[in-house]
């Protein structure tokens, strides 16, 4: 099985914002524990940060035609904003979990409405690096369920 998680804008920035929000784990870190997390699971995974929307929304579509089987995205900002990363995620036919490492309801007004919500499986928020590998375990899960075409 193929699975793919995605960090979008600022994450690579991990470690070195917020340590109340996000803790004191580097981009590097968290994709290390979810590499071991993958190996435990037996299944191959990717990993992608990017700045760039349409880099995101790029790999996105990169990962239909790869036939991954699920996501774990955590769009940061764009995920209140970004109608071209939730339509490309609306393309996808593999579960897809959204992930935050703070709270997203307990913070700013404008952290609370997600556009990805309608298109994603999922949410997981406020567990810090616990957000992701539960997320992984989600998506993972989900895909084994889901019914073989």
């Amino acid at each position: 099985m193929k699975a793919l998680v995605l960090h979008g804008v600022n994450l690579n920035m991990f470690g070195k914002r917020d340590a109340a929000h996000y803790g004191t784990l580097t981009l590097a870190d968290i994709d290390a524990k979810l590499q071991s997390l993958a190996e435990e699971l037996g299944i191959e995974l990717a990993c992608f940060q990017t700045n760039a929307e349409g880099a995101m929304v790029e790999r996105i579509h990169q990962a239909v035609d790869e036939h991954v089987e699920g996501v774990v995205i955590n769009a940061g900002a764009w995920t209140h904003y970004s109608y071209a990363i939730r339509d490309a995620i609306a393309i996808l036919r593999c579960p897809v979990i959204e992930v935050h490492m703070s709270n997203v309801h307990a913070r700013e007004a404008f952290r609370h409405h997600s556009v990805l919500s309608d298109v994603v499986k999922g949410q997981v928020v406020g567990l810090g690096v616990n957000s992701y590998l539960l997320g992984l375990r989600a998506a993972v899960d989900a895909a084994r369920q889901a019914p073989k075409a």
